[in-house]
């Protein structure tokens, strides 16, 4: 439900809609990190989407004036922002990555992840001399990595495994939406469990990887984010050394493992200290992916962390 009882006064264009929404936000303290990273991209976002109109606008238009129906429309949405706190991709249902548009809902993590970058480039120097045939997508969520690759990379097999049920279903839809049902095929399981063991010329990975002395402390917007996406335990690396262990029975030998792990990268990397990692810097933005090569993981000792 909006926080405002009546429509402000003097708000008649999309640009006085915009600059309204904007101070808002900033009054209100919210976090933003799922899409965009200021209130003013916010609120043309939002204010865009209650008209119903792609962005970007044209320049000429933001001297619009609203009809009644859309003023309300704009201050009920801009209203459940501010009260709610969800992230705005939540309010819209769609979420872009990697140039791609996805329905989302509260079920899945908002895509954001910097992954998108080096998707876009092909893993640049990281990929296979003879590219990437197959690619293995673990805790897919959305499906927005395993559709990107499929997209991106022009492969034709791509698995992608999600312990969550709901998280599949929306998945299942974005797969439809840009007709790969013969390419990717998706799984219900934890990590491997139910992965065709075959030779992958990329597996990667978003898991959880926010340890419990962080989650308490993350803004409330990654709150109303499922918790099954975000928390792991032993500083944030339980799941990311899971698929460590057991990366190197289904990689192909030339293949790379690709895991992203934010703030736990240091941890990691200590976990891990006598495997070769290499972190790629990103010009968008972003830190804490590693990339490890199918050769170096037949060094983790057989006592490292169980096997799925």
């Amino acid at each position: 439900m909006s926080r405002f009882s009546s429509e402000p006064d003097g708000l008649e264009t999309v640009a006085d809609f915009v600059r309204w929404a904007a101070s808002e936000f900033n009054r209100a303290g919210l976090y933003f990190g799922h899409g965009t990273d200021n209130a003013l991209d916010e609120s043309i976002w939002l204010v865009l989407h209650a008209l119903a109109v792609t962005p970007p606008l044209p320049d000429a238009l933001y001297s619009a004036r609203l009809t009644p129906t859309e003023r309300a429309e704009v201050v009920e949405l801009i209203g459940e922002r501010l009260s709610s706190r969800k992230p705005a991709a939540y309010l819209t249902g769609q979420a872009r990555f990697a140039g791609l548009d996805f329905h989302v809902t509260e079920d899945v993590l908002v895509p954001r992840s910097p992954l998108a970058e080096l998707i876009e480039q092909g893993f640049g120097p990281f990929a296979p001399p003879t590219g990437f045939n197959r690619v293995l997508d673990l805790c897919t969520g959305s499906g927005c990595i395993a559709i990107a690759c499929a997209m991106h990379l022009g492969v034709d097999e791509v698995h992608a495994t999600e312990l969550s049920a709901e998280a599949l279903a929306v998945a299942r839809r974005n797969v439809a939406r840009y007709g790969l049902q013969s390419v990717v095929q998706l799984h219900q399981g934890d990590l491997f469990a139910d992965a065709p063991r075959q030779g992958y010329d990329l597996i990667i990975s978003n898991p959880p990887y926010v340890p419990d002395t962080e989650m308490a402390e993350l803004p409330v917007e990654y709150q109303r984010e499922p918790v099954l996406g975000l928390r792991a335990e032993e500083e944030g690396t339980a799941i990311a050394a899971r698929i460590i262990a057991s990366a190197a029975d289904y990689l192909s030998p030339e293949g790379i493992l690709v895991i992203e792990v934010g703030n736990a990268a240091e941890a990691l990397a200590n976990r891990f200290n006598e495997l070769p990692m290499e972190w790629p810097l990103f010009e968008r933005g972003g830190q804490g992916i590693c990339v490890i090569h199918a050769a170096d993981l037949g060094a983790i000792a057989a006592d490292g962390p169980g096997r799925d």
